[in-house]
């Protein structure tokens, strides 16, 4: 995931272009590390800046397991649903 993190981080952002409210999905995550987690928690603030919520769907529990470990599992919005 340090490989991918910031090539992520700049395809992610052409999201944000037009919404208010954005679920992502991460059903398809095979593996995360604790830059899969920085890349969520700095995907939240860039779009929180733009006035767009993003809520986080499907997060696996290895992401959710650093996120605890890391005292910031409180941070990441889950989509209901």
């Amino acid at each position: 995931m340090f490989a991918t993190a910031p090539r992520l981080l700049a395809e992610g952002e052409s999201l944000f272009g037009g919404q208010q409210d954005l679920v992502i999905d991460l059903g398809g995550v095979k593996r995360c590390d604790s830059a899969g987690l920085a890349l969520l928690l700095e995907w939240l603030e860039r779009a929180r800046s733009r006035g767009i919520a993003i809520h986080y769907r499907n997060i696996p529990e290895s992401l959710l397991r650093i996120a605890r470990l890391s005292n910031v599992a409180s941070l990441l919005p889950e989509a209901a649903g």
